[in-house]
């Protein structure tokens, strides 16, 4: 009785932080044709996020991101009601480890962050790792573990990446970058290492120590030395001198201004339109 009852305010805490927080809108929502054309295998895709959770998430983190998906292309052999393909494997609060197209995060705002120097044959253990993952649970029954995102307290910075490892401990109940950091551990690739160092007379060298992948958030795989940050616009072949502004500058005028007047140096921003003003 006790654990059908944690379940059900479980469920019902979940359900609550899943909706959308009020007034979101992204500052750099995604070219979704770009961003299709350079995705690759292996990558990580950050999310900003929009949702109640996703607030708390980024305050605890000190970051934009709040979620992190692994593109692991067509491997899933999945697709949505209109034909499109899952490409991505992540861990959603609720629904535990699922897939996704690309078209889920196409009005957000989306960071690549790519591997350096992995190999094919690793990334194939990475993408598999993800995809034998799928159906794996969030512990909504961990009443304490979902409690820390209900308000935004102010915490002391030491504390919040602890506050977002607490969890039952369970290895099929994860979130979502804590999945990805043990998907890229099965091949030793690094993240966020705790780098040792040792020193001696003759020798000098450094020991990397893998954080345990509870400790990992969306953050890390962009502040990571060992990712590399890919811009689908730049990579798409990007030329400022084909953009279209909505402040061009006026045509210049045949004659030359009067007397004492001065050339306009700045562009004239367009006049908006009068609308009525609401009741």
């Amino acid at each position: 009785m006790g654990e059908r009852f944690l379940s059900l305010i479980g469920h019902r805490i979940v359900r609550y932080l899943e909706q959308p927080s009020a007034g979101y809108e992204p500052f750099t929502p995604s070219d979704p044709t770009a961003l299709a054309r350079v995705l690759k295998p292996g990558d990580v895709l950050l999310v900003e996020g929009n949702s109640r959770v996703s607030g708390v998430i980024k305050y605890l983190t000190q970051s934009t991101w709040s979620h992190a998906a692994l593109y692991v292309g067509d491997r899933i052999g999945r697709t949505n009601d209109a034909g499109e393909p899952h490409v991505f494997v992540e861990a959603v609060l609720g629904e535990g480890v699922v897939t996704a197209p690309l078209s889920k995060y196409e009005m957000f705002h989306t960071r690549v962050c790519r591997p350096a120097g992995l190999t094919d044959h690793d990334c194939e253990r990475v993408a598999n790792y993800m995809i034998k993952r799928l159906g794996y649970n969030y512990d909504v029954k961990n009443i304490i573990d979902l409690i820390r995102y209900l308000v935004p307290m102010p915490i002391p910075a030491r504390f919040r990446r602890r506050l977002i490892a607490l969890g039952s401990g369970d290895p099929t109940k994860l979130i979502c970058s804590s999945l990805i950091a043990q998907a890229f551990d099965v091949v030793r690739y690094p993240i966020l290492p705790k780098i040792e160092l040792i020193g001696s007379r003759e020798t000098r060298r450094e020991i990397l120590h893998i954080r345990h992948h509870s400790l990992y958030t969306p953050r890390d795989f962009d502040i990571s030395p060992y990712f590399s940050v890919v811009k689908p616009t730049i990579e798409s072949g990007f030329d400022y001198k084909r953009l279209r502004w909505a402040n061009l500058p006026k045509a210049t005028p045949t004659r030359a201004p009067a007397c004492g007047a001065e050339a306009t140096l700045v562009p004239e921003m367009p006049k908006r339109p009068e609308t009525a003003l609401p009741n």
